[in-house]
């Protein structure tokens, strides 16, 4: 059960981060018939703790509070040199650092979930939390995880990683993505759609996706495929072919399949597929229809088909699912 959520800020916090821990956990919305959390700041270091822009936050050192919180969300921070703004991160932490790094340890051997924004994954890698698993930072310090961290997996390409306890994120708007995961893995669609209806931001971006498109988009006759986008989603039950879609867009398959992956930072067939997953987990969680009807109104043809899709993207069955998030909707 997600009830108290405690937020352990570094030297240097970047507002951002915190902002996005701060609205999606520390928001009263129970007017909206939303749940809402013991949500507290602390110091994670006695030492004052200030913004990467000057300003101070007036926040208790208190780190027993860490003792029983249900999640930890560690923001960035910390991480920056004074003069000119460069990246660093120390090998050896310093040791103000340890009693936060012990609580951490701590709150993943009781089974307590602990999660990263953005740059806050070396705080999780100084605390030996990310050997042995898979996480992801922003893409631009994400060598310098993997050269600190060797015994972890860093993977520069993807939002989020949940390998469930520990949960990290990539950079400023992914923490927003990793937070709405969390939600919605612990309480339901329900919950997490509405907080991101409140906050005004897409209720999912699967973890996968890629941060970043480096190249250029070749030039088309439209400015983004934004719209063929919201229409494929509208239509996942006709045939969305590269071959058909690239018509409906007035561009050849070759054009249409390379704009894509520039625009996208993934294959058609791989976002169509997500798609289709996710408009199934939706079905599965909010009404009663077979897995088979289910798998037809979204596109898959046959049930066969969505379980192996859902095996790979959700590593559950659609059944399994479906029993986890109905038992989650009753009890959240």
């Amino acid at each position: 059960m997600l009830k108290k959520v405690v937020v352990p800020l570094m030297p240097l916090t970047e507002a951002f981060e915190l902002g996005v821990a701060c609205e999606v956990f520390g928001f009263d919305r129970s007017d909206d018939g939303l749940p809402t959390y013991d949500f507290s700041l602390v110091a994670g270091s006695p030492e004052p703790i200030r913004t990467r822009f000057g300003y101070g936050i007036d926040v208790p050192y208190d780190l027993d509070r860490l003792d029983d919180a249900d999640l930890i969300v560690v923001p960035a921070g910390g991480t920056y040199a004074e003069a000119d703004g460069t990246f660093v991160c120390a090998k050896d932490p310093d040791p103000c650092m340890d009693p936060l790094l012990d609580k951490l340890r701590a709150a993943v051997d009781r089974g307590a979930k602990v999660a990263s924004l953005c740059s806050g994954a070396f705080v999780l890698g100084a605390a030996g939390l990310l050997d042995g698993r898979t996480c992801t930072t922003h893409w631009r310090h994400a060598q310098r995880l993997a050269d600190l961290h060797p015994a972890a997996t860093v993977d520069p390409n993807v939002l989020y990683v949940d390998d469930d306890p520990v949960l990290t994120s990539a950079g400023t708007a992914a923490g927003i993505d990793l937070c709405l995961h969390i939600v919605r893995k612990e309480q339901g669609s329900r919950v997490a759609n509405g907080i991101a209806r409140r906050m005004v931001v897409p209720p999912h971006r699967d973890g996968g996706q890629a941060q970043y498109v480096a190249m250029p988009l070749p030039s088309t006759t439209i400015d983004t495929l934004g719209p063929l986008l919201d229409w494929m989603t509208e239509h996942l039950a006709l045939d969305l072919s590269v071959t058909a879609v690239a018509a409906k867009a007035n561009m050849s398959p070759r054009t249409f399949a390379r704009r894509f992956q520039a625009e996208t930072g993934t294959t058609p067939a791989r976002w169509l597929s997500d798609q289709r997953v996710l408009a199934a987990q939706h079905l599965l969680e909010n009404s009663d229809l077979s897995v088979d009807v289910i798998a037809e109104r979204v596109g898959f043809g046959g049930g066969a088909v969505l379980r192996q899709h859902f095996l790979r993207l959700r590593h559950t069955t659609p059944q399994a699912y479906r029993r986890t998030f109905r038992d989650t909707e009753r009890t959240g």
